[in-house]
């Protein structure tokens, strides 16, 4: 089904930018849309690709762009592109030093904005990094945008629909985002060396060769939610040399039974640190529950932390295994 679906995807691609520059090279058989060919920039017109089952529509230079949620808002930032943030919203935490802007963009609300606050800012452009951030209660629907002229992108491992969505994610599904933002936003040569700059870090990690099992508890109390085995989590975790205890879960992200983390007793817990969840309120609910105080990881305060932003796939994503992997080095069991 994937297959089909990137096929689909780079045939439509390809027929949009015949009609448009009157021919084509051969299609891309691994990112959803050929970052090498011609923009709306530099054909004056427009071109189209399937993104999360939506078509969507380049036919001006994007300029002006609302970005909800980090990886939307730091893959632009990654790519240099602070002079087209019009505002953002959903940040999820400060942003990686590497590309944190000396003058942050204005922050149109901490969650997801309405539909009416997107509007005022005027936008070409809406990218979202998680589909149900673009709903007519949210940013506003996808469809009704369009009609107002304004084109939506979201981030592709965020796609929820089955025949959409990475299953499982791959590094190059990271890598086909950033190309296909370079695309989008006409900065393909910014794209690609950072594409290049990342698989640098990610091959100068060292899997850890314990055979370690590890708990990717990212939020939840009385249920906790975890890392499923086929979203960024899992791909991290294989990165480092973790076994996850929920990789038979077919999800990215999904609720996991305490009675399932105590049959597994990991040795590790990668603890998500955010505004809303600390690792601090984590560990204090670990050790408080009589059954959780009682795991391996829990009793040796073997505790690995990744910064909400960090833990979603995209920008920061060979970030989360260089700080992981440096956490399981000094780790002694």
């Amino acid at each position: 089904m994937r297959t089909r679906r990137r096929a689909q995807s780079a045939l439509a691609l390809g027929l949009a930018v015949l009609a448009t520059a009157g021919c084509a090279g051969p299609a891309s058989s691994g990112a959803p849309a050929d970052s090498g060919g011609p923009t709306a920039a530099e054909t004056g017109s427009s071109w189209s690709f399937e993104n999360c089952d939506a078509e969507v529509t380049i036919d001006r230079p994007i300029e002006r762009v609302v970005a909800v949620k980090s990886t939307s808002i730091e893959m632009m930032l990654a790519l240099g592109l602070r002079d087209r943030i019009a505002a953002v919203a959903f940040p999820d935490g400060p942003y990686a030093d590497e590309w944190a802007p000396a003058d942050p963009p204005p922050v149109l609300s901490e969650r997801v904005p309405s539909q009416e606050a997107v509007l005022d800012v005027a936008p070409d452009l809406v990218y979202a990094g998680w589909e149900s951030n673009l709903t007519a209660e949210g940013a506003g629907d996808r469809d009704a945008l369009a009609r107002l002229g304004i084109a939506t992108l979201v981030a592709p491992s965020a796609c929820t629909e089955p025949d959409a969505r990475p299953d499982p994610l791959t590094w190059d599904d990271v890598w086909s985002e950033i190309e296909l933002a370079g695309r989008v936003f006409d900065v393909s040569d910014r794209a690609a060396d950072l594409v290049a700059r990342q698989q640098r870090r990610l091959a100068a990690v060292t899997p850890d060769t314990r055979g370690l099992s590890a708990l990717w508890y990212s939020s939840g109390s009385d249920t906790p939610y975890v890392g499923g085995g086929i979203g960024n989590p899992q791909l991290v975790m294989d990165a480092v040399g973790l076994t996850n205890i929920a990789a038979d879960v077919h999800e990215s992200w999904a609720s996991l039974s305490w009675e399932a983390v105590v049959d597994a007793d990991p040795d590790v817990i990668v603890l998500v640190d955010s505004s809303w969840g600390s690792t601090a309120k984590k560990i204090a609910q670990l050790e408080s529950n009589p059954a959780t105080a009682a795991l391996t990881a829990v009793r040796a305060g073997r505790y690995l932390v990744v910064p909400f932003a960090a833990g979603e796939a995209g920008v920061r994503s060979a970030e989360a295994v260089e700080t992981l992997s440096a956490q399981l080095t000094g780790l002694r069991l």
